[in-house]
C-alpha cells in the first residue's frame, strides 16, 4: 500500500490542512472505506501498516495526520477545555471525512472507524457524537473522551482524574464496536473502558471488549482477528 496518493484533511482548527494518506483499493472499486486514526506521536503510516497486516482486499484506507502528531495535548481524561482546540478540530476532521465519503457513495454502513491509543479515543468519541449505522468501530487501547465534566473527587481508578459526563443524543443501532485495553494500561484506565462499554451499549451498539491481562499498551492478535472478522463481512448492514 506504500506509495499511495496523499491529499489534505478538511475541517476546522489546527488539524485542518494536514496530510491525508490514502491506501488500499480505489474508492470506485472498494467495498468498504476504513478511516484509521493514529495515536499520539504516531503517523498515518503506522495505521497503513496495520491495514497491510490485516491483508484484506477491497478496502479503501484513509488515514489523517494530526498537527504535531498529537490530536490534543493532555490526557483524554483531562478536563475537556484542556484539550481544546485539538479535540474539536480532530472531531471536525473525522466529520468532514465522513461527509466526503458519503458524497462518494460510502454511507456510514460502508465505513469503519479504527483508531489506536489517542486515535482510538478520537475514533470512538466521533462515532458516539456523530451517531450513525457504521459498519464497525474499533478503539484499540482507547475509550470515550466524554461530553462534559462529571464532577466529584479525583478517582484512583481514573488515574487521579475526575469523572466525565457522557451525554450523546444519537443511537448506534447494532453497530459492532470493539473496545480493547490491557488490564494495566499506563494511559487508558480499565474503569473508563468498562464505563464506555456501558454507555455505548445503552446507545444500541453491539459492544465487545477485549481485556488483555497484565500491563501493556499495544495492538494484540485478538484485536486484529476482530477487525478481520468484521471487515471481511462486507455485505453486513444494521437495522436502523
Amino acid at each position: 500500500m506504500s506509495g499511495a496518493p496523499q491529499t489534505t484533511t478538511r475541517g476546522t482548527g489546527p488539524h485542518a490542512g494536514q496530510r491525508l494518506v490514502t491506501a488500499g483499493a480505489p474508492l470506485d472499486r472498494a467495498a468498504l472505506a476504513l478511516v484509521m486514526i493514529h495515536g499520539r506521536g504516531g503517523s498515518p503510516e503506522d495505521m497503513i501498516g496495520l491495514a497491510d497486516h490485516l491483508a484484506l482486499p477491497e478496502l479503501a484506507v484513509l488515514a489523517p495526520q494530526a498537527a504535531g502528531r498529537s490530536w490534543w495535548p493532555d490526557s483524554f481524561l483531562a478536563p475537556l477545555e484542556a484539550n481544546e482546540p485539538g479535540l474539536s478540530s480532530g472531531l471536525s476532521v473525522v466529520a468532514h471525512l465522513l461527509d466526503d465519503l458519503n458524497a462518494q457513495g460510502f454511507g456510514p454502513e460502508r465505513v469503519a472507524l479504527v483508531g489506536f491509543s489517542q486515535g482510538a479515543c478520537l475514533a470512538v468519541e466521533a462515532a458516539a457524537r456523530q451517531a450513525a449505522p457504521y459498519h464497525a468501530v474499533a478503539a484499540l487501547s482507547g475509550a470515550l473522551v466524554g461530553t462534559g465534566e462529571g464532577g466529584g473527587a479525583a478517582r484512583d481508578d481514573l488515574y487521579g482524574r475526575t469523572a466525565k459526563a457522557f451525554d450523546y443524543a444519537g443511537q448506534l443501532p447494532d453497530v459492532p464496536i470493539l473496545l480493547g485495553c490491557h488490564e494495566q494500561d499506563p494511559h487508558i484506565p480499565l474503569a473508563r473502558v468498562r464505563e464506555s462499554a456501558k454507555v455505548l451499549d445503552a446507545m444500541g451498539a453491539a459492544v465487545e471488549t477485549i481485556i488483555m491481562p497484565g500491563a501493556g499498551h499495544g495492538i494484540v492478535a485478538d484485536e486484529a482477528a476482530w477487525l478481520r472478522k468484521h471487515l471481511n463481512d462486507k455485505g453486513e448492514t444494521h437495522e436502523h
